[in-house]
């Protein structure tokens, strides 16, 4: 509910609970169908001061879909730098971290369902969508070189649409046994992959 009178106001508080309560709200029902309004009425603030925080609401859609790509990454790296595990070890972690963080109600990727509804890469979410792929692209790039592959950029390529195919295919297929399936592959995947030679220079 709004702010009552005589109340101290925390813009900071303020605005995590628009971007939370609009990527709720995004999530649920996709960026086209959930207004301004609601969003201000849900967060309990006047839609004045949800645009002093947020220029646009083109704005708030880009800071929610900037926002959900550095909380996943985040969940990646504390897995890609787990103590005591193999480089294998966490990219088989990383494939998996969405079946092991969402076992119910399940949205989908933001970032790629937003971009979809936008249609594509033209768009500016369709933009942010493409960096965030990037960014995961990377971190799988990273571990395949720590794990010696003789081609760490074609293996992390691979890892990256069987990680994202599974979550499609669980969302739009409701397989809830695609990452299990997508993981395998991986596995897979990484028991074949040439090697770079340890051997005698």
């Amino acid at each position: 509910m709004p702010v009552r009178k005589g109340e101290p106001l925390d813009p900071a508080a303020t605005r995590v609970k628009v971007l939370r309560t609009a990527g709720r709200l995004f999530r649920e029902r996709g960026t086209h169908t959930v207004g301004v309004n609601e969003i201000a009425e849900a967060a309990g603030v006047s839609k004045l001061t949800l645009y002093r925080h947020f220029d646009s609401k083109e704005g708030l859609i880009q800071a929610f879909l900037e926002s959900a790509s550095d909380l996943m990454m985040r969940r990646f790296e504390r897995t890609a730098t787990e103590l005591g595990l193999s480089p294998e070890e966490r990219i088989l972690m990383v494939m998996d971290d969405e079946r092991r963080r969402s076992p119910g109600r399940y949205d989908g990727c933001p970032l790629v369902n937003t971009a979809v509804e936008w249609r594509g890469s033209e768009s500016s979410p369709g933009t942010i969508a493409r960096v965030h792929l990037d960014r995961i692209q990377a971190l799988l790039e990273r571990l395949c070189d720590e794990a010696g592959f003789a081609d760490p950029a074609a293996v992390a390529s691979q890892l990256l649409l069987l990680l994202e195919g599974a979550i499609v295919v669980r969302l739009v297929g409701d397989r809830e046994d695609s990452e299990r399936v997508a993981r395998d592959a991986a596995s897979a995947l990484l028991a074949s992959a040439p090697r770079v030679s340890r051997g005698a220079a």
